[in-house]
């Protein structure tokens, strides 16, 4: 190798679960990595609605370890629509660092559709990773229609999609075509932090039980996301309120941690039953999060058009089974029905009940489920991710195609590879090309079939 591989990543804002990543991909000694921001919301610290207008200043580092420019805004918004925020100067500086190749984050914003027309005009590559999945509100035949002829314009843009997921890859897959070049690149978490907070945290978790004003040895049901319509906490807090004592006479405890404009109904349906077991507590900062997975018995996501669910990956590093509804995305990948959790039919609250039930009634089998929870998290991992980088960006370099490596998820006696796909041929960036330099990882990961 004569250079190092220059990539440059776009991203609307520093965000949380990101942030680790791009100090490991910065890590990599043969490629030169430079992320552009829209925006510097999530520094500064924002007002999120999501969590019912409370202020959101993250208390982990978010722009440590990595190369990072913030463009200049000509349009400033925290909102997710098309317009969240103009900016000005991306092509003058995709064309001032000479990148040979561009990861982008998203596509349906005004910046997203500017990066992928100066990347054209500029000649290089574009891979882009986002997080639709199929499983999502319904919409009308014009919407759709609207959608695909999107879709269709885009795919001249782009030269490769980075799904996150299954679900996500057969998003990809029904909107672009099953032969469009294809590269695994998963939601992952900072599996190594949460393994060692959720260490940490266990050598106070009586005295946190106790700080929270909770009975030992009552199992403790954890809920923590936005208190929104499409997270459905309603749901488990219905579920929750038929739950009956468990052989030693008691109940257990629900924990909802989060806030949101939900958040008044879910405590008016609490309290209108008389039930003193369901504390609300808030918005969590990051570096929070730990003691509750810690203390946990067992976590319930009941989302619907939930696009991943990075908040499982957080919780499968303590080692916890996961109660999740069949629209979360992460689902078919992390979470297998009676291995290391439950999986329930979205809105069903009778089913949710008799999830919830089925895994608090042994506690040997929980045990399990969770150790299972921590094996499977430990194979999506950042590792994961910079593999299927280097995967996507050898094939832009035009080194011959190898067979699949194998993604595995936990199933009753097997463990198939989800992930297999193939990737048609492409004619190679003439900026790259003429590099002539290959990634140097002497355990290159192969490319799909």
């Amino acid at each position: 190798m004569t250079n190092k591989l220059k990539l440059a990543y776009l991203v609307s804002h520093p965000i949380q679960y990101q942030a680790p990543l791009l100090r490991r991909l910065a890590q990599e000694p043969d490629i030169d990595l430079t992320v552009f921001f829209w925006s510097d919301h999530s520094v500064k610290g924002y007002t999120d609605e999501g969590f019912g207008g409370v202020h959101v200043k993250w208390d982990v580092p978010l722009l440590e370890g990595y190369r990072y420019e913030f463009l200049p805004a000509i349009y400033r918004s925290t909102e997710l629509t098309f317009w969240p925020q103009i900016n000005r100067g991306v092509y003058r500086a995709l064309k001032k660092g000479k990148f040979d190749a561009i990861w982008l984050h998203g596509y349906w914003s005004a910046n997203c559709i500017v990066t992928m027309v100066a990347a054209k005009l500029l000649g290089i590559p574009v891979l882009e990773r986002a997080e639709g999945t199929l499983i999502d509100h319904s919409r009308s035949h014009l919407r759709l229609a609207l959608k695909r002829f999107f879709f269709s314009f885009m795919r001249h843009f782009v030269r490769a999609v980075l799904p996150i997921s299954t679900r996500n890859r057969d998003y990809w897959t029904h909107y672009l075509g099953p032969g469009f070049p294809s590269f695994l690149v998963p939601y992952a978490v900072d599996n190594a932090y949460f393994r060692q907070a959720a260490t940490a945290a266990s050598y106070s978790r009586e005295e946190f039980r106790t700080q929270l004003n909770l009975d030992p040895g009552r199992p403790i049901l954890l809920y923590a996301s936005k208190l929104m319509e499409r997270k459905r906490c309603i749901d488990l807090i219905h579920a929750f309120l038929g739950i009956k004592p468990g052989m030693n006479g008691k109940r257990p405890y629900l924990l909802i941690v989060g806030d949101g404009s939900e958040r008044p109904e879910c405590e008016a349906t609490a309290r209108g039953a008389g039930e003193s077991n369901v504390r609300f507590l808030g918005f969590q900062n990051q570096s929070q999060l730990a003691r509750f997975f810690d203390l946990c018995d067992v976590f319930v996501l009941p989302s619907v058009y939930e696009p991943f669910g990075l908040i499982v990956n957080e919780v499968m590093n303590a080692a916890k089974p996961i109660i999740v509804s069949d629209e979360v995305g992460c689902q078919p990948d992390l979470i297998a029905d009676g291995v290391n959790g439950r999986v329930f039919p979205a809105r069903n609250v009778e089913a949710l009940r008799a999830a919830i039930e089925s895994v608090l009634e042994d506690a040997g089998e929980r045990q399990k489920m969770g150790r299972r929870s921590l094996e499977r998290i430990s194979q999506w991992s950042f590792e994961e991710d910079i593999r299927g980088m280097r995967e996507a960006l050898n094939w832009l370099l035009g080194l011959p195609p190898r067979s699949a490596e194998t993604v595995h998820v936990p199933k009753s006696g097997d463990t198939p590879n989800l992930f297999a796909q193939s990737a048609t041929s492409h004619n190679i960036s003439p900026q790259i090309a003429s590099r002539g330099c290959a990634l140097s990882d002497p355990t290159r990961p192969k490319r799909r079939h």
